[in-house]
């Protein structure tokens, strides 16, 4: 078995996360800078095996896609010109920056350091990941 990569897409930023090799637990990798993304995924793969790639799918409250849904559907077009060996899935993300938060605070980390957005954005790719692996059939 391979990893599973979790991408967390902003526009300045994104969060990775990552399992193991038996696709057991999820765990942030880290977080770049978006323009970088791809130069980071392409090196990543040729020292992990990677199995997938999960990508956050943003959405409105109502269902509709939320507004950087269009800079995300960019992305994953040049995403599957430069890996098209590796099948994408997208994962609802609503309310994973929340959760981030949460968690930071419910770890006990210090006002200062929950201002840390790039760890935000990796907690965030790890709460997708973690949704991922939950909603799996076995």
């Amino acid at each position: 078995m391979g990893r599973i990569l979790a991408i967390d897409y902003g526009t300045k930023r994104t969060g990775l996360a990552v399992t193991d090799e038996m696709q057991i637990i999820a765990s942030g990798l880290t977080t770049v800078e978006t323009k970088e993304l791809l130069p980071f995924i392409k090196k990543y793969i040729s020292t992990e095996k990677v199995e997938k790639i999960v990508v956050g799918l943003p959405k409105q409250m109502d269902n509709t896609a939320s507004e950087s849904e269009v800079y995300i559907q960019k992305f994953l077009l040049q995403l599957s010109k430069a890996i098209p060996q590796i099948p994408v899935e997208r994962v609802d993300e609503r309310f994973t920056s929340k959760m981030a938060f949460q968690t930071m605070i419910d770890s006990g980390l210090k006002k200062k350091q929950r201002k840390n957005k790039a760890l935000v954005d990796e907690i965030s790719a790890t709460l997708i990941l973690q949704s991922y692996l939950s909603s799996r059939q076995f």
